[in-house]
Order: C-alpha cells, then sequence, then structure tokens
C-alpha cells in the first residue's frame, strides 16, 4: 500500500522547487518481471502508439502486462459517476459540452469537406482507434482538433473481458465533460448521430508544442521554463486527482504549451474515474518508460501514485534530456524501472535533485 505525507500545494507556494512531500511509496519486494521481449520493439516502450505524432497522441494501445483489465474494486460505472456528480451539482463547467445528435456532411465554396459548421483543414494525428484532423468553425473562424472515430470499429476492437473501445472513447467523453481547468485541454462539442457511424470530439486546439520532444533536448530546458511548466502541470495534476480523476498517462507528449507559454494535460483516453478516494487499479494501458514500478510488478496500484511517478518521469526529460529507466526491450526497461537506483548527474542543483529522488523514490516504507 503506499502512504502521503503534505500535497501538491506545498510546490505551489513555493518560488522554486524545492521538495514535493506528496509522494507515495508502496511497500514492495524488488524482484524481475516476466515479459515476453519479442512482442515489442524499442519504440514501443516510448509511445503508446506509433502512429500518434502530432499535438494529441491519438487513442490508446494497452501494452499487454501482468497487470488485469479494470478497476480492483468496480464500484459505480463511470457513467453513473457523471449522472450522480451532475445531480450534486460538483460538475463545476461554466459551459456545458455541447451534445450534436444530427451530423451534416457538406462542402464549403472551395470544396473543402465539412462536418456541420466546421470545415476540414488538415489532419494532425492518428491513432488504434481513430485520428485527430484540424478544422476550422466557419461561423467564428477559431480552430478546432476534431477526435473522428467509426462506431463499428470500436465496437469490434476488445479491450477487456467486457469492454470494447467504445468503452474507452464514452469514458474519456464522461471525463472530459466533468472538467474545466486552465491546465487542461477543454471538450467543447460531442457530435453522434444514431444514423451514421461517425463520432466526434470537438476540442479546443493547442497551436503550440509539447513541453518536450521525446525524452527532452540534449541538457534539459532551462530552469525557469521547467519550472514554469511543472507548476502548470502540477496544477491541472491537482485538478484531476481532487475531483478523483487519474489521468494514466503523464507525458511530455500529453502535456501541451500553448502560443503563451501555458501547459494544458491533453489525451484522457486511457483515463479513469472514481467514485470516492479508492483509486486502485489493475490496467495499466499507458506508456511503457513512463509506468510505475508497482505495474511493472503486475501488482494492484493506486492511480494518482501512478501519475505521480509519471509526473517525476516527465520532470527528469524535461531538465537532463533522457529517460530515467530505459532498455532495450520491455522486459529490460521494467527490469530497470523496478530493480536500478535513479541516476542523477553530479553538478545538478541540490534542490532539483532533492525533489527528483522524493518523486522518483522506490524505497520500501
Amino acid at each position: 500500500m503506499f502512504r502521503k505525507s503534505g500535497s501538491f500545494s506545498q510546490l505551489m507556494e513555493m518560488d522554486c522547487c524545492s521538495c514535493f512531500g506528496f509522494i507515495k511509496k508502496p511497500k514492495r519486494s524488488l524482484r524481475p518481471v516476466s515479459i515476453s521481449d519479442s512482442w515489442f520493439s524499442r519504440e514501443c516502450l516510448l509511445n503508446d502508439n506509433l502512429e500518434d505524432s502530432f499535438l494529441y497522441n491519438g487513442e490508446s494501445t494497452n501494452i499487454p502486462n501482468e497487470c488485469d483489465s479494470g478497476q480492483h474494486n468496480r464500484g459505480k460505472s463511470f457513467e453513473e459517476i457523471f449522472v450522480l456528480r451532475s445531480k450534486n451539482g460538483t460538475i463545476c463547467r461554466e459551459v456545458p459540452v455541447k451534445e450534436t445528435h444530427r451530423l451534416v456532411r457538406t462542402e464549403d465554396e472551395n470544396g473543402n469537406k465539412m462536418v456541420n459548421e466546421y470545415v476540414r483543414e488538415c489532419k494532425i494525428g492518428s491513432g488504434s482507434y481513430g485520428k485527430v484532423v484540424l478544422y476550422r468553425n466557419n461561423m467564428d473562424g477559431k480552430p478546432y482538433a476534431i477526435k473522428v472515430f467509426h462506431k463499428s470499429h470500436l465496437l469490434k476492437l476488445r479491450v477487456a473481458p467486457s469492454e470494447t473501445a467504445m468503452t474507452d472513447v464514452l469514458r474519456e467523453v464522461s471525463i472530459m465533460k466533468m472538467l474545466c481547468h486552465p491546465n487542461i485541454v477543454n471538450l467543447i462539442e460531442v457530435i453522434d448521430d444514431p444514423n451514421t457511424d461517425q463520432f466526434y470530439m470537438v476540442l479546443e486546439y493547442v497551436e503550440g508544442k509539447w513541453v518536450c520532444e521525446g525524452s527532452g533536448p540534449p541538457g534539459g530546458l532551462g530552469k525557469s521554463t521547467a519550472k514554469r511548466y511543472l507548476r502548470d502541470i502540477i496544477a491541472g495534476l491537482m485538478y484531476l486527482h481532487a475531483h478523483n480523476i487519474v489521468h494514466g498517462d503523464i507525458k511530455p507528449d500529453n502535456l501541451l504549451v500553448t502560443s503563451s507559454g501555458t501547459v494544458k494535460i491533453g489525451d484522457f483516453s486511457v483515463s479513469q474515474v472514481f467514485e470516492d478516494d479508492n483509486d486502485e487499479l489493475r490496467r495499466s494501458p499507458g506508456t511503457p518508460v513512463f509506468t510505475a514500478p508497482e505495474c511493472c510488478l503486475g501488482l494492484t496500484y493506486h492511480g494518482k501514485a501512478a501519475d505521480t511517478w509519471a509526473l517525476g518521469v516527465t520532470l527528469y526529460c524535461m531538465v537532463l534530456g533522457q529517460y530515467p529507466f530505459l532498455g532495450e526491450t520491455l522486459q529490460d526497461t521494467y527490469d530497470k524501472i523496478v530493480n536500478n537506483p535513479l541516476s542523477i548527474p553530479e553538478g545538478i542543483d541540490p534542490q532539483l535533485k532533492e525533489l527528483l529522488e522524493g518523486i522518483l523514490c522506490k524505497g520500501q516504507s
């Protein structure tokens, strides 16, 4: 199990990165993991989908490991939680997500394809479930990133014994309907016409970049930039965890930077919502190199703690420009995550060193 001390807010109150104090440390006996290396290339360790490359990481790919599918204690479904929170008034969106049940596909005067009032500009990403396309609203001129799915395809993809990919997409929609925060990508509209096969998620378009590409630039980001990014990520993650939502795939590719320098957390395709503070999970569909040790071991784990670990790996990438634990295969990577000590270069800022060692602590408690 895990224990906590302090909170995210401690860092938010500091003028510098010194110590989080919110780390949850699992009790575990570190041991080798056993996974078939032949299933995975080195690239698979760094991505949850190799086709996802621009702004959004597209849809999830469930990496097989020893973790079973689903939550440890099922409790209420995500639909029931959403309905309950709606009735209780705990969904604090000023503008509810627009729900459209009529799809009209036409062309504008220039021959560009249109979906209702949105004019297609270009494809910006793709994944195992669908694609992400840049559209522009012909009424207000604003750009939007629209996730495009085919319901028939989603219903054929089995992600768990009793769940299809459609379940994952509907969960993502339900979770994003609950969210309204400056450090989280906003869901604007859902277009689901029962008479068509298409399903659209209209999202805020972040016309910027990731916090860093891959493992980060050689030598890392500048201290002031990394600190600013970290504060934004923590603010968004605090908001999610306060609402008992686990992101499940925190990494640079899912942390988008606006033109004004604000970081927004995106891609909730593998996220989970809980009715209370019990955030135990078994399914771990995130990106292998950002996976927490307890999930590498196939243990039931706490989702918020796993998000915290992934945040630590992300910070390591931002400031040092490399991954803390990366092997040639999935087996090797998981072994390193579980068993290898954290390596921090000489000469690093002592407070940053303490911060990284605190977040990426694997010691028994």
